[in-house]
């Protein structure tokens, strides 16, 4: 068969949300072969009005104009949104974008709300109404990123593949936060800087189940364990010292290390576990898990015959490890997009689509 006869439909794609991770999607549709931007949402009204060039560091205009006029985006041709906008915090101002989405005929594949990387873990509140908009308008929703996402479902059972039994699962996320400069949503979200006493979001009881028992759950059900329950534990460690980091300044004796993990319990031992392990500076908390080399990373431990432990590291372009997490939190998502267009109609998880991967340009 010639390349041309193999030659596809490229989808028409919205990207909805220029942050961290959107940025680094426009980039990526723009790039993606088989992909055709047609809009871009933008809610900072400092972005409104700009080319998709411009907001994604590209010399060569689109002609796509970003907007924060969301009628005129649905009315537009599209075949998905690639969504990565608002996030936990507001996640029922995010239901009425999806709604509204996926009314309008549009697929969704969406980074913004990580309980729905495992639809039967998150709320009825939320996967009720997406279900029957998704059925009622042949349609799908699919949630996905990095962690949660690809090193903490794809990865444990492409390696679980290979075990004639599986006795239990544990993915560690080991990061150097420090180069990460967002001070004012995921610095305050953990306390960084702050009092360890400080009421941090993250350590409300039932905030660390709600953000990673998704994957604990969905690796639970792949994988045929009972779970009994999930259990979560957590620590912060303080700086010896001031200094600063891009995460802001951090005075002595204030938070400068955060480690916590869900347990999925099962005859009352852990056998699935998240475990994440996050510093500011290399000094912080020593006792607390390293990576080999003091990278950072994920490290993946399956026990069972065979075991298999696997660390991954992980760079951006500029070689920065937290702008490789961005790029490839974006990046999981949208390199689903021709695998969620095809898929059946629902609310969707990744036992739920055939493998899917990145494309050469």
């Amino acid at each position: 068969m010639t390349n041309d006869s193999k030659q596809e439909r490229r989808l028409k794609v919205i990207q909805w949300g220029t942050g961290n991770a959107g940025y680094r999607a426009l980039q990526g549709i723009l790039n993606h072969p088989g992909l055709e931007l047609v809009g871009v949402h933008a809610h900072s009204p400092d972005k409104v009005g700009k080319d998709a060039a411009e907001l994604c560091g590209r010399a060569e205009p689109t002609g796509i104009i970003a907007t924060d006029d969301k009628d005129a985006l649905l009315a537009l041709d599209a075949d998905c949104v690639c969504y990565m906008a608002i996030g936990e915090t507001r996640v029922y101002e995010a239901l009425d974008d999806w709604l509204k989405i996926l009314s309008s005929g549009k697929n969704i594949a969406n980074t913004a709300t990580v309980s729905m990387v495992y639809p039967p873990f998150a709320s009825r509140k939320l996967t009720g109404p997406l279900t029957e908009a998704c059925v009622e308008n042949d349609v799908a929703f699919y949630t996905s990123g990095f962690d949660p996402g690809f090193t903490s479902d794809l990865i444990p059972l492409v390696l679980a593949a290979g075990c004639e039994r599986v006795d239990s699962v544990r993915v560690a996320e080991v990061m150097d936060y420090s180069t990460y400069a967002d001070p004012n949503f995921t610095g305050e979200f953990f306390g960084f800087g702050h009092p360890l006493d400080f009421k941090a979001p993250m350590f409300y009881p039932g905030a660390i189940k709600a953000g990673w028992g998704s994957v604990i759950e969905l690796l639970a059900d792949a994988l045929g364990f009972e779970l009994d329950e999930l259990r979560e534990e957590s620590e912060r460690a303080p700086a010896a010292e001031a200094f600063d980091t891009d995460m802001g300044r951090i005075e002595k004796g204030m938070c400068a290390g955060v480690r916590f993990e869900v347990q999925g319990i099962s005859k009352g031992k852990p056998v699935i576990v998240s475990s994440h392990t996050q510093r500011l500076r290399a000094d912080v908390a020593p006792q607390w898990e390293r990576l080999t080399g003091d990278k950072s990373g994920y490290r993946i431990e399956v026990k069972g015959s065979p075991e298999f432990n696997c660390e991954i590291d992980l760079k951006g372009d500029d070689g920065d490890h937290n702008t490789g997490i961005v790029t490839g939190t974006a990046m999981r998502v949208v390199n689903a997009i021709p695998a969620v267009c095809e898929a059946k109609p629902g609310v969707l998880s990744i036992l739920d689509l055939p493998l899917y991967t990145g494309r050469a340009r």
